[in-house]
């Protein structure tokens, strides 16, 4: 039986839709996330090399076991064209017992 604390929700963002796609498709190729959820595109406003910036960007939300959570950064860094991409781990406090299972079974 799988715990919470086993699995993690990691969030990034894509400059566009094929890079979000591209990241997605290894992320579930190499069996390292059990789903990859990409948002419609939204605008992040963030501070980076002295100014503000504004630009149109897409959320990912891929779902993983904790222990994965080295081979998930090292795949979205090498399908990602930013210098410093946004990878942020947050802990499951809570899940339904069949998504669980099925995270459990999928995720390896």
């Amino acid at each position: 039986m799988s715990h919470c604390s086993e699995f993690v929700i990691v969030f990034s963002t894509a400059s566009n839709q094929e890079e979000a796609e591209k990241i997605a498709a290894a992320l579930l190729e190499k069996r390292v996330a059990a789903c990859v959820s990409i948002s419609a595109p939204q605008q992040s406003w963030y501070y980076w090399q002295g100014r503000v910036h504004r630009d149109e960007e897409l959320t990912l939300m891929i779902k993983t076991r904790s222990r994965l959570f080295p081979e998930v950064e090292k795949t979205i860094r090498q399908n990602h064209s930013y210098e410093v991409p946004e990878i942020i781990a947050v802990q499951m406090s809570a899940a339904g017992k069949e998504y669980l299972d099925w995270l459990n079974e999928v995720a390896k």
